[in-house]
């Protein structure tokens, strides 16, 4: 199920932003995932404050080039994702 528009995501408990050989991780406990390009934009903005719209919006601006459906459509995967993971909760 997609996380809805108006909920604000964030990193699960024990889960973290890290770095390794200068590349951007995110450090699960069980794995940890090599975050890059539109990952990486993603989950910087899973800090509680943004919604999963302003992610949206935010992502659609930057990668432009890119149909404003597919972006989203996009997004919505990766969170979901990251969730099924345990690796983001959302508030709402």
């Amino acid at each position: 199920m997609p996380p809805e528009l108006n909920s604000r995501p964030h990193l699960a408990p024990g889960c973290r932003l890290g770095e390794s050989n200068q590349q951007r991780m995110l450090l699960m406990p069980v794995r940890a995932l090599r975050l890059n390009g539109p990952s990486l934009e993603i989950v910087e903005r899973c800090d509680g404050h943004h919604t999963v719209q302003q992610i949206i919006l935010d992502l659609q601006k930057i990668y432009s080039k890119a149909g404003p459906q597919k972006v989203e459509q996009d997004i919505l995967g990766y969170l979901a994702l990251l969730q099924k993971e345990r690796a983001l909760d959302f508030e709402l």
